[in-house]
């Protein structure tokens, strides 16, 4: 069996560390970019003359429903990808070729389903998650051009994937860069020279999702990759795509359910704390987002090389690119605890400069992310575990986290502590310190039998 080779990227036999910084680098880099590309789109609408502020509140409405299309994009890709790559380390490109046709096929069918959904029900859906009377228009008129773009986002977000899992990390991080490049040069040429307000933001969304959709299928056509795309792979099989999509679970699911998430801690600290509660709320988010990325963009990284060795039996190689994994997401999360424990400002300082957010902001950071320290053991043993083909475990840590300790102790602690503010705080650390400590138990058990 030949070792996979990728732009000089040995997966069988390089070493280790100069192959997980080659591949995590533009990982993390995408991750960056991809965050610039949400808040540059924000940043424009926020400043549309007059009516900046309700458009800006109306396009945030449409957030949920934006993570929903990327959610079912990880179902098909984020199981795919993983599974493309073990299948090149068992020396099996045949297979590895069937799952990325039969991903690209369903990409399609999925959009082509969700944007006839959105289309016919996505003004009653936005007034059912949270868009007012005064906010629906501009909600509305964004969402309505920017469904029809589906097909793009599903193909750019969905394939990606494919291009990173056979070592190509630099295409993959060219592929959010094109795109978040289009959108910050359109946006404002849309939306302020042709005058379009909130439907020029979502056509030029659309528009650079176009280009990296198109960026994406002459790559994976050509005859650079790895694992090409053909049409003949196209043909839909229950045995290729159901191991995928049970293996894509974990990541949809942590998706889906971050939308809900943000729901319930807003309802009940707007009920407790009111509206600076919420504020202190948005920071607080952004920053655990903005700490969760480069972490995201590690284990990216590290995926191919455990997929790939795995599927080769190469046990130790395994053991080494997890160990190695574990350390760099351990000193990131340590770094971050420490700056939100000693140094909040850092933080806070970037999303405000009123006196009394900030003064709220400072003392709930420090309970909020008390345990962010472990945050490196939960990230790098979960998506480790997608990246072994271990979906029931993976499905099962991504619903403990928010959906079994969570989003529940976010409506039980208020009723257990006097000060209810700090209760729904507290449900962050509390279901962390949990799940942290099921993960790590879980995964010592698999990490014994490699």
């Amino acid at each position: 069996m030949h070792p996979m080779q990728t732009h000089g990227a040995d997966l069988g036999r390089e070493k280790i560390p100069s192959l997980l910084f080659r591949l995590a680098l533009p990982a993390i880099l995408a991750q960056v970019i991809n965050l610039l590309y949400n808040m540059v789109d924000r940043m424009y609408i926020g400043h549309i003359p007059g009516v900046g502020a309700a458009a800006l509140t109306g396009v945030g409405v449409t957030l949920p429903l934006i993570l929903c299309i990327s959610a079912f994009a990880a179902l098909v890709s984020m199981g795919g990808a993983p599974r493309s790559s073990i299948m090149l380390g068992k020396g099996e490109p045949d297979q590895a070729e069937q799952i990325l046709g039969n991903c690209a096929a369903l990409l399609v069918v999925t959009a082509l389903v969700l944007t006839g959904i959105l289309e016919l029900f996505g003004r009653d859906i936005l007034l059912l998650f949270g868009a007012s009377q005064e906010t629906i228009g501009y909600a509305w008129s964004y969402m309505q051009l920017y469904a029809l773009g589906t097909l793009f986002v599903q193909l750019s977000l969905g394939l990606n994937a494919f291009i990173n899992a056979q070592g190509f990390a630099k295409i993959g991080m060219l592929t959010v860069t094109i795109g978040a490049a289009c959108n910050i040069v359109l946006d404002p040429l849309f939306i302020f020279a042709l005058d379009m307000g909130v439907q020029g933001a979502a056509l030029a969304t659309v528009l650079s999702q176009g280009i990296s959709c198109l960026w994406i299928l002459r790559f994976l056509t050509g005859g650079q990759a790895t694992i090409p795309l053909r049409r003949q792979c196209f043909r839909l099989r229950r045995k290729v795509l159901l191991p995928c999509l049970a293996l894509g679970l974990s990541p949809f699911i942590m998706q889906f359910t971050e939308s809900i998430l943000n729901i319930c801690f807003n309802t009940s600290l707007l009920r407790y704390g009111g509206d600076i509660a919420v504020g202190a709320m948005t920071i607080l988010a952004s920053v655990m987002q903005f700490c969760m990325l480069p972490l995201q963009g590690l284990t990216q990284g590290a995926q191919p090389i455990v997929g790939f060795n795995y599927g080769a039996g190469q046990g130790d190689r395994v053991k080494e690119t997890f160990r190695l994994l574990l350390t760099c997401c351990l000193i990131f999360s340590g770094v971050v605890w420490a700056i939100c424990m000693f140094f909040p400002q850092v933080f806070i300082g970037i999303f405000t400069n009123d006196p009394t957010l900030t003064g709220f902001t400072r003392w709930a950071i420090r309970i909020y992310m008390a345990v962010a320290l472990l945050f490196g053991i939960q990230i790098a043993c979960q998506q480790t575990f997608i990246a072994l083909g271990n979906a029931r475990t993976s499905i099962f840590l991504a619903l403990l986290r928010k959906g079994i300790l969570l989003i529940p102790l976010i409506y039980l602690l208020p009723h257990l502590l006097a000060d209810q503010v700090l209760a729904v705080f507290l449900a962050e650390p509390v279901a962390d310190l949990i799940a942290v400590s099921t993960t790590a138990c879980l995964f010592f058990r698999q990490y014994q039998k490699l």
